[in-house]
């Protein structure tokens, strides 16, 4: 579970509500099934990504098997804070024994109510939620009552209703129980691509006194900027955009090839399996390879076939 890693820079702010008081829009990577693991986290957090989670994990599974937890949690005692676990979870002391496990080696967790897939909604998980505002009071006051350690958060990320009244309600009970801070993602459980509500995530911002982090396309620095000035929220949150360009944060416009050297250097040392080693160099590459340079690097199938590749178009 708990392993040294990769040396990075150390963060200024080790806690994230100091991040939130700082002054400074929050950068925050957000939770990614299979990519936002520890290697990626090392990567975003040398190009000004202030807070990172971790993918979603089912508490259920988590606190009921040792396989599970190492498999699904890695982290590292220097570089990775600071650090949210996000669970999927359904009952209350369930998520309190998830949050009691990472306590040691996280800064916070995050209660995932806004996963809109169908086998998360069917188990009762993610997006299903926020129609539970009570159940959702539950868990996060039942983490408060067992986790000792005030500089720890609990959090939420969500999406929005039809009837925005409703969101709001949600959040007002959710902040009247002590939640840390909610995330918004500004669509609702059937919309997919359609453009991001922002001006929902205004309404919600100006109906709260804890901070309040939009997420939903957000693809480069100045989409971020442009987001909190039309939304007034105090982080960003970015999933694709990061897996397209790591370093958007510091502000490039697309992934410059000191990041592709980063990355290749941290998951190798880290011992990346290769088909998510793969994967994120397929995404970091998307804008600035051609069509055939695409097809010919997208179907290799060693790390070293990667890395001879790397090396012979790009010095790599």
């Amino acid at each position: 579970m708990i392993g040294d890693g990769v040396e990075t820079k150390p963060c200024q702010a080790k806690v994230p509500m100091d991040l939130f008081h700082s002054g400074q829009v929050v950068k925050i990577c957000a939770p990614m099934v299979r990519y936002s693991k520890l290697a990626f986290r090392t990567l975003v957090r040398k190009y000004k990504c202030d807070l990172c989670y971790t993918p979603m994990i089912v508490a259920a599974d988590f606190v009921r098997s040792a396989k599970a937890r190492d498999s699904e949690f890695t982290t590292n005692k220097v570089g990775d804070h600071p650090l949210i676990v996000q669970f999927a979870a359904k009952e209350a002391q369930v998520l309190c024994d998830a949050a009691r496990i990472v306590c040691p080696f996280a800064d916070g967790v995050d209660l995932n109510c806004g996963c809109p897939q169908r086998w998360a909604m069917a188990e009762g998980y993610g997006a299903c939620l926020i129609n539970k505002p009570e159940l959702v009071q539950d868990m996060v006051r039942h983490v408060w009552n067992q986790i000792d350690n005030p500089r720890f958060s609990v959090s939420i990320k969500i999406r929005i209703h039809e009837d925005l009244k409703r969101t709001v309600d949600l959040c007002q009970k959710a902040e009247a129980t002590g939640v840390s801070w909610i995330t918004v993602h500004g669509r609702s459980i059937e919309e997919r691509h359609q453009p991001v509500h922002y001006d929902a995530i205004k309404i919600i911002k100006q109906s709260l006194s804890i901070p309040v982090v939009a997420n939903g396309d957000i693809k480069s620095l100045k989409d971020a900027e442009n987001v909190h000035h039309l939304t007034g929220a105090d982080g960003v949150m970015v999933a694709r955009g990061l897996l397209a360009n790591p370093a958007m944060f510091a502000g490039y416009q697309e992934t410059p090839l000191e990041c592709i050297q980063d990355w290749v250097n941290i998951a190798l040392e880290l011992g990346t399996p290769f088909t998510c080693f793969h994967h994120h160099l397929m995404y970091m590459m998307e804008h600035i390879t051609s069509k055939q340079e695409k097809k010919v690097f997208n179907v290799l199938s060693s790390t070293s076939a990667v890395l001879d590749y790397l090396n012979d178009r790009y010095g790599v």
